[in-house]
């Protein structure tokens, strides 16, 4: 979809000129709307509204300028809003585009050099602001990190909540600061060379202060998703709720500069049309990077294992540039930990690794057990950078009964050995937050609601949600300040556990072998009885041993080995030896 149609229009309050505002909103179902400002003094205005269900007018009004738009009676925020100063009830705020930027000639981060920090604003720092983060980028520049991944940041209820139930896409959270302090640190991030990317949720909303039902058909009931009501994306009127949603992605890289989206679920997005909302989506953002001769990246969270999600829009895919990987988290933790309900059912053998290590995919086709049926399709892609693997994330932590980090579960060796699984890969890396020290504070579930209804439902919700693992005791309650306060960093680290990342990536990044992500380069031959792994990918060798035992092997490869990093053991020709849930990382010399 070319992003100028159907409507492409500018949605919300946008400021012409100094204290001359342009007011717009969809509402085709609603005859009149009326636009009332609240502050810094009280005026009632009559939208006008055109032929394609936009109500709109240029009024007197500044900056901070607060308003609601008056809807069959009754006052409802902004859903283009760009500040909720007084939360997801109050008024809506005007905030000016100006902002005194200091990257006029970032061009953003090519796409193999990026190694990714996810990172949740409000726990990462005692204060939990945007301005505070600023504070820690030094360090995460110094480990090699090269791009920050914020989740959801659009205004949610209350002052916690992980940003999955944010009902403003557009609006960053006012408890973290607001607009002008998230340009402040994109800005800070710029300065430094650090890429910027945001994790957006357009698959649903959450349910408190959720009117865009009272304005327009933004939802539909022939579809469900786990959340609740599903989006719009093609039914009657669905142009214009694509255009709502790929406004919001525009306004992200045009107002703040950011270099890319993580988008959310993409799997629960219910969508029919011969093409879909999200190949309109990446179309839009491809085009935008386009004119502005900027790298910006969109990355997608699917659990499907379907090609079509990385797969160019001009060959009917999807168009994102990467997907997050499920199945390396799920092949190497079940390896570290020897999980294997739930979703971790059917991984377990160091060839699951291997042969997701070669293509992105474990299940291609096979029969899935979790699933109990066929799971998956071969990638056409061999291109590594369209992967982004981890060994920890907010969900894979925060989703466990008790929101334990792998820190807290396995030894400190098994920690080194999965930070080089994923490090040493031949895909995008992504670290979450505090991995890189070991931090052992877990990261819960927690929210901040006001109905008690709903914050009951949520707490049964999540009790429901463990029903396929054999985890024990009782979930944290959500709503409960405390679950939020214990899931803060304590920044208290295992010794040695930093160096090793950063000389980890060092390797990575200076390492020719290593900086390929050409999946065609990587060859594995994996035990399975001895638990044991090698890598090959060009001149370079990672031999890895999921076993407690220290392990001899005899090299199927070529060539004389010299060490490059190992955390035990040594080589003499083509015999290795690697102690216990160790690894080593070797080149090859003539």
């Amino acid at each position: 979809m070319n992003p100028a149609s159907p409507s492409g229009v500018a949605l919300g309050a946008n400021l012409i000129e100094p204290g001359r505002c342009e007011f717009r909103v969809w509402a085709p179902y609603v005859d009149n709307i009326e636009l009332h400002i609240v502050a810094p003094d009280d005026r009632r205005i009559a939208l006008t509204k055109n032929a394609r269900g936009y109500h709109e007018a240029i009024v007197d009004a500044g900056a901070g300028t607060r308003y609601f738009f008056v809807v069959n009676g009754r006052e409802r925020p902004d859903p283009a809003s760009r500040l909720q100063p007084e939360g997801v009830h109050g008024p809506s705020e005007v905030v000016p585009r100006d902002f005194e930027w200091h990257d006029t000639d970032w061009r953003g981060v090519p796409l193999d050099d990026y190694v990714i920090y996810e990172l949740h604003v409000g726990a990462f720092t005692i204060k939990g602001t945007f301005d505070a983060a600023i504070d820690h980028l030094d360090e995460l520049k110094d480990l090699g990190i090269t791009a920050i991944e914020l989740m959801p940041i659009g205004q949610f209820p209350g002052t916690r909540n992980w940003g999955y139930d944010g009902v403003y896409i557009g609006a960053a959270q006012q408890s973290y600061g607001g607009p002008f302090a998230l340009k402040r640190l994109i800005d800070a991030c710029h300065r430094r060379g650090l890429a910027l990317l945001l994790d957006v949720v357009y698959n649903h909303l959450g349910p408190e202060g959720n009117y865009l039902s009272e304005y327009a058909p933004y939802f539909t009931d022939r579809y469900k998703t786990p959340w609740g009501v599903a989006l719009n994306f093609d039914g009657p009127h669905s142009d214009d709720v694509r255009w709502f949603f790929i406004h919001n992605a525009l306004q992200w890289i045009d107002e703040f500069h950011i270099d890319g989206l993580r988008v959310d679920a993409v799997h629960a997005i219910a969508d029919r049309s011969a093409e879909p909302f999200l190949q309109d989506l990446t179309s839009a953002i491809r085009e935008r990077a386009e004119t502005l001769d900027r790298r910006i990246y969109t990355f997608a969270e699917s659990n499907l294992n379907d090609p079509r999600v990385i797969t160019p829009a001009t060959d009917h895919g999807l168009g994102f540039d990467s997907q997050w990987s499920d199945d390396l988290h799920h092949a190497l933790h079940t390896l570290l930990t020897g999980e294997q309900d739930g979703y971790y059912a059917g991984y377990g053998r160091t060839s699951d690794l291997a042969r997701t290590l070669t293509s992105g995919y474990l299940y291609t086709g096979q029969h899935s057990p979790y699933h109990g049926r066929k799971y998956g399709l071969a990638p056409k892609t061999r291109d590594g950078k369209q992967f982004v693997v981890f060994a920890q994330n907010h969900d894979q932590t925060g989703n466990r009964m008790l929101g334990e980090r792998l820190s807290t579960i396995v030894s400190p060796t098994k920690l080194r050995l999965a930070a080089a699984v994923v490090i040493l890969s031949p895909f995008i890396p992504m670290l979450f937050m505090g991995e890189e020290y070991g931090e052992t504070a877990p990261f819960q579930y927690f929210t901040s609601h006001d109905d008690a209804d709903l914050i009951e439902a949520v707490r049964k919700g999540r009790l429901e949600e463990f029903d396929d693992f054999d985890w024990h005791g009782e979930p944290p309650d959500p709503h409960d300040e405390g679950t939020f306060r214990r899931s803060k960093l304590s920044r208290i680290e295992l010794e040695g556990l930093r160096n090793l990342f950063r000389e980890l990536l060092r390797l990575r990044r200076e390492t020719p072998a290593l900086r390929s992500l050409d999946l065609d380069a990587v060859e594995t031959h994996a035990d399975d009885e001895r638990r044991t792994l090698l890598v090959e990918r060009g001149d370079t060798l990672l031999v890895l041993n999921f076993s407690n035992e220290t392990q001899a092997i005899v090299l199927p490869f070529d060539g004389n080995w010299m060490s490059m990093f190992e955390t035990g053991g040594g080589v003499e020709g083509r015999r290795v030896v690697v102690e216990g849930a160790g690894f080593a990382l070797f080149r090859r010399v003539a």
